[in-house]
C-alpha cells in the first residue's frame, strides 16, 4: 500500500500527463472520425445535388426547345398571317396603279399634274408598304419569341414547384390550363391596334427620305439599301426612345382590356374573364425586355440583316450580282418591285427566309438563351 502511495507520489505528474495525452488523443480521434463522416456525407450530398442540377439543366434545355417550337409552329404563323392581311388592306396600291394604267397613252384622260401626283403617291406608298412589312415582320418575330420565352419560364417554374399538379409542359392544354391565352393573344396587338399608327409614321419617314429622289433618276441597289435604311432609322427616332413599343404590346393589362371591350362594343365578355393581375405581370416583364439595351442591339442587327437580304433579292431579279447595272434603274421602273417586296417579307414563317435568317443569327440565339435562363421571377 505504501509502495503504491509512494509510486503515485513520485509519478503523479507523469501519470496525469499520460492520461491527458491519451484522453486528448482519443478526443482528437473521435473528432477526426466525426469530421470524416461529415465530409463524406457532404460529398454525397454535393454529388446528389450535381446530379439533380444536371437533370434540371436537361429538363430546362428540353423545355426551352419545346417553347421555341411552339413559337415557330403556332403563335408566329398565325400572327404573320393576320399581319399580312392588315398591311395589304391598309396599303392597297391597286387603285393607284389602275388609275395610272387607265391614263397611259391618253393625254386627255389624266391631267399631267394629277399624273405626277399619283406617281409621287405611288413612290411614297410603295416604300411605305415594304418598309412597314420589313419592320413589322422583323419585330413581330422577335416579339413572339420574347413573349413565349417569358410565358414558358413561368410555366416551367410553376411545374417545377408542383404548385398546381400541372402535367408535363408542352402538352396541348398547358397554356389554356394556366390561363395564359390572353398573354399569347397580344401577338395580334400589332395587327389589331398598332398597325395604323405604325403606317402613318412610316409614311411620314418615307416622304421625308424620298422627297429629293426623282422618278426619272437612275437608282442603284446601293441607293435602294441606303434609302430603306434611312427610312427605318428615321422611323425609329420619330418619337421618344422606345416609343415603338406602343405598336407591339399594350401599355398595361387594364388598357388592353379596355381596348378589347371597345373593339367588340361590349358584345364579347371574354375580356372580363382575363386574369388581369397575371397579365399585368407578364406585360410588365415583356416591356422591360423590349426596352433593354440588349434587345435594342438585337433589333438593330436583325433589321440590317433583313435589308441586306432584301436588296440582294431585288438585285437578283434584275440579273445583278450584288448591285444594279452601272447606269442604275429609273426609280419609276423600280417601284413595282419595291411594292412587291412585301410579298416575300410576309410569307409564312416555315418558308420565310427573312424570319429564318433572323432566328438563326448568333446574336439572336444567344439573346433568347440568356433571356430564358435568367428571367427574374418577379417583374
Amino acid at each position: 500500500m505504501f509502495s503504491l502511495r509512494g509510486f503515485w507520489t513520485r509519478h503523479k505528474r507523469k501519470v496525469l500527463v499520460a492520461a491527458g495525452v491519451c484522453g486528448s488523443g482519443y478526443l482528437i480521434y473521435k473528432f477526426y472520425e466525426a469530421q470524416r463522416r461529415r465530409l463524406y456525407h457532404m460529398e454525397q450530398q454535393l454529388q446528389g445535388e450535381r446530379e439533380i442540377d444536371e437533370i434540371i439543366k436537361a429538363q430546362l434545355q428540353a423545355h426551352f426547345e419545346n417553347i421555341q417550337r411552339i413559337s415557330d409552329t403556332t403563335t408566329l404563323p398565325y400572327a404573320v398571317h393576320y399581319l399580312r392581311s392588315r398591311i395589304y388592306e391598309e396599303l392597297d396600291l391597286s387603285h393607284l396603279t389602275e388609275k395610272l394604267m387607265q391614263g397611259k397613252g391618253q393625254s386627255s384622260a389624266l391631267p399631267s399634274k394629277e399624273k405626277i401626283e399619283l406617281w409621287e403617291m405611288l413612290k411614297v406608298l410603295s416604300f411605305t408598304r415594304s418598309a412597314s412589312s420589313l419592320w413589322s415582320v422583323t419585330m413581330l418575330s422577335l416579339y413572339v419569341r420574347v413573349q413565349v420565352n417569358i410565358l414558358g419560364r413561368h410555366l416551367y417554374l410553376d411545374a417545377a414547384r408542383g404548385s398546381d399538379g400541372s402535367p408535363v409542359l408542352g402538352e396541348s392544354d398547358s397554356f389554356s390550363k394556366h390561363g395564359q391565352q390572353d398573354f399569347l393573344a397580344t401577338a395580334d396587338y400589332l395587327s389589331t391596334y398598332g398597325i395604323n399608327k405604325l403606317i402613318t409614321n412610316m409614311q411620314s419617314a418615307s416622304t421625308a427620305v424620298l422627297k429629293e429622289k426623282r422618278l426619272k433618276d437612275p437608282f442603284s441597289m446601293e441607293q435602294l439599301h441606303e434609302t430603306i435604311m434611312e427610312i427605318l432609322e428615321l422611323f425609329m427616332t420619330i418619337g421618344e426612345p422606345n416609343y415603338w413599343m406602343s405598336y407591339l404590346v399594350p401599355e398595361n393589362a387594364t388598357a388592353y382590356r379596355q381596348l378589347m371591350v371597345m373593339s367588340t362594343d361590349g358584345s364579347d365578355d371574354s375580356s372580363f374573364l382575363m386574369d388581369v393581375s397575371k397579365l399585368e405581370q407578364l406585360i410588365s416583364e415583356t416591356r422591360a425586355v423590349l426596352s433593354s439595351p440588349d434587345f435594342g442591339n438585337v433589333v438593330e442587327i436583325s433589321l440590317k440583316k433583313v435589308v441586306d437580304i432584301l436588296v440582294e433579292t431585288m438585285s437578283a431579279q434584275f440579273g445583278g450580282s450584288g448591285s444594279s447595272p452601272p447606269s442604275g434603274i429609273p426609280l419609276a421602273k423600280l417601284l413595282p418591285q419595291v411594292a412587291q417586296l412585301s410579298l416575300a417579307l410576309l410569307e409564312e414563317p416555315s418558308s420565310n427566309k427573312f424570319i429564318q435568317t433572323i432566328q438563326s443569327l448568333p446574336e439572336v440565339e444567344l439573346f433568347y438563351t440568356l433571356l430564358y435562363a435568367n428571367m427574374p421571377l418577379e417583374p
